[in-house]
């Protein structure tokens, strides 16, 4: 028991990405019927403090905020009606105050549900964001979950530019407002490799690291795709660090968890 506890007292905070795959019944044995058991047993084992979720349809949110009794799970439909896919937030109740949370639309006109860039796939795109404080720490987080277009790279371009953008000017509000230093946390399914424009703007424009730069494909097609692809990540303020980056590879009896690994980080504080 005690090294178990030793262990966990080196988790400052741990931050999951999890694409959990749209649920139109089409992935036979790997259906998310037969997922849920799997997905459960995982986070109550790995307990995160965070986990950001894309391709969350309604009825795999409400499934979500079911048996998650332990995190309050934010989000909302990408479509003009605020229905469809949604890039959910979970966090734990015990952990985080939530002071303030908004979702906007990868466009020329963010505030309008189900706007778009013209140049992308018919799907909108939808950035979750949360200002939470962190009750053992006093930190301010401001996190934000996204999955960027899957078919254009020029609106992809355009989503990171918008992100960037819009993260510059919340640290600015944030520190006239007094908050002092806010730390980001940008992820989710960026549908793009570690070297695309969109991937390098993180870095080279926004100042941002990215922690998951040490591990290998993330997007397996529930295990067809050879090697995996890597397109899942979690980016954070320069100079935030982390203790530890792994995936999740469950796969028991030919199910995973989803078509992706999901990426876990345990950030320091």
């Amino acid at each position: 028991m005690l090294p178990e506890l030793l262990q966990w007292r080196k988790v400052k905070m741990r931050v999951v990405t999890f694409n959990i795959r749209c649920d139109y019944n089409q992935d036979e044995e790997n259906s998310f019927q037969f997922r849920k058991p799997l997905i459960l047993k995982k986070l109550k084992q790995e307990k995160p403090d965070i986990i950001g979720f894309q391709e969350v349809l309604p009825h795999v949110a409400e499934w979500l905020r079911d048996n998650l009794n332990e995190y309050y799970i934010l989000g909302c439909g990408r479509d003009a009606k605020l229905e469809n896919e949604q890039m959910c937030v979970a966090f734990r109740k015990d952990r985080f105050q939530l002071i303030s949370m908004d979702t906007f639309w990868m466009s020329e006109t963010p505030e309008v549900p189900g706007s778009r860039y013209e140049i992308q796939s018919f799907c909108p795109r939808t950035c979750t964001t949360l200002f939470l404080q962190d009750f053992k720490s006093n930190r301010f987080y401001y996190v934000i979950n996204t999955h960027l277009d899957h078919e254009a790279s020029e609106a992809r371009v355009l989503g990171m530019q918008q992100i960037l953008k819009h993260m510059k000017a919340v640290e600015e509000t944030k520190q006239r407002a007094g908050y002092g230093k806010v730390e980001m946390i940008l992820m989710g399914d960026f549908n793009a490799y570690p070297d695309a424009k969109e991937i390098r703007m993180m870095s080279e424009e926004g100042g941002l690291s990215d922690l998951t730069s040490d591990i290998d494909g993330t997007f397996h097609d529930y295990g067809r795709m050879q090697p995996a692809e890597k397109i899942d990540y979690i980016v954070v303020t320069d100079g935030v660090t982390c203790s530890g980056c792994t995936m999740w590879t469950e796969c028991e009896a030919g199910v995973y968890l989803s078509d992706h690994y999901p990426v876990c980080v345990d950030i320091d504080e």
